[in-house]
């Protein structure tokens, strides 16, 4: 886009074959907090969403524990199923959720980037007992 049109409101600009319309791309991701319960959201960027959690920004769930690890995130076609997607996982188990953030699966993209610096990594899952509230 030229400078002009990047300056003009969005209602007013009219879109040609040189600026296609493209629908963001929505991921439903899962981010393990410090204290191990997962947090599960989504996004049209889940890195820099899972940046914005580890910064104090966006949910309260991370008021009592900050955000540790991006574990998990799965591209989704619309909002809508991102949407969908997201409310079938909360509504997971803990174990299930651990075997989805597990899954060697071609469709899954999983991260870990660490946001706490210092402290040592615990590995997903490990003596953490079953928690069917999270």
């Amino acid at each position: 886009m030229t400078p002009a049109i990047l300056s003009m409101p969005l209602s007013s600009r009219k879109h040609t074959a040189e600026t296609p319309v493209t629908a963001p791309v929505w991921w439903v991701y899962m981010v393990r907090a410090e204290n191990g319960h997962l947090y599960t959201g989504i996004s049209t960027d889940p890195q820099r969403r899972f940046e914005q959690h580890c910064n104090g920004r966006g949910a309260r769930f991370f008021n009592r524990s900050p955000a540790q690890a991006l574990v998990w995130q799965r591209r989704c076609s619309d909002h809508g199923a991102a949407l969908r997607e997201e409310i079938a996982i909360k509504r997971l188990k803990r174990s299930a959720k651990e075997r989805l953030i597990n899954q060697l699966d071609a469709t899954l993209s999983v991260t870990s980037k660490r946001c706490a610096g210092g402290q040592a990594a615990t590995k997903l899952g490990a003596n953490k007992t079953e928690n069917p509230h999270e």
